[in-house]
């Protein structure tokens, strides 16, 4: 069954796997950009909505525009994200709570705004892309890890709250990932980053698509407020 598919921040990296994933599917897809839509999504007939997170009408105005052109969002996929990456005597207070409005914060606002039309419906899938840095914290990455740690806590709420109209919230960890952020740095660190990866590698972006696809199907219909790893092993708690 073909359903309309929001992924946040579905430019580049885990978010464009996802959304190209769905779209292979034969779903109905839209991704959220700040800049200009690739070209694999404008040739997999995407729809690339210019939204900022972090602003709550630009959220309401993004929504409005999907569901004129493909109808209300069934799933939503929250991946949209930043870094601003420091030791924390050096972190200011701005560095500390933009990260925080951007991956936390914004994660809730699109939350908040796709679940009134799923509880209509009763029916939906809202899945936050979280990280493992936000289980077991990450030394520059205080304000990153703290956010991602927070989506845990979002998520099981929401699955609490609107389990009752069958909408179930899920939460995805991946751990070292190969996307343009860790494929930019040195061979050598990227390859100290495989060796702490029991499965022995860095993971890639569709293998996390593969596991968000998963929560969104009606084969996970009794998953519900899981957090669900995608990282070779390296958290295993």
């Amino acid at each position: 069954m073909s359903r309309v598919v929001l992924v946040t921040g579905g430019n580049r990296g885990i978010g464009l796997a996802c959304a190209l994933a769905f779209a292979a599917d034969g779903h109905r897809v839209a991704v959220t950009c700040r800049g200009e839509a690739p070209a694999e999504l404008v040739d997999a007939g995407i729809l690339a909505v210019p939204c900022d997170v972090t602003d709550s009408a630009t959220v309401d105005t993004a929504f409005a525009s999907i569901e004129e052109k493909l109808g209300p969002v069934e799933i939503l996929i929250a991946n949209a994200g930043i870094t601003r990456d420091g030791l924390v005597l050096r972190m200011s207070d701005g560095d500390f709570t933009d990260v925080i409005d951007a991956n936390l914060t914004g994660a809730f606002r699109v939350a908040r705004r796709a679940v009134r039309g799923m509880m209509k419906a009763r029916w939906g899938r809202i899945i936050l892309v979280s990280s493992i840095a936000g289980r077991v914290g990450q030394t520059g990455q205080a304000n990153y890890a703290a956010s991602k740690a927070g989506l845990v806590g979002l998520g099981r709420s929401l699955a609490k709250e609107f389990a009752s109209r069958n909408v179930t919230v899920n939460v995805v960890a991946p751990g070292p990932i190969l996307t343009d952020m860790l494929a930019a740095l040195p061979d050598d660190q990227q390859a100290a980053y495989a060796e702490a990866v029991p499965l022995g590698r860095l993971g890639q972006a569709e293998e996390v698509a593969a596991a968000i696809a998963f929560l969104a199907s009606d084969a996970a219909s009794y998953v519900t407020g899981a957090v669900l790893p995608v990282d070779g092993g390296l958290f295993m708690g």
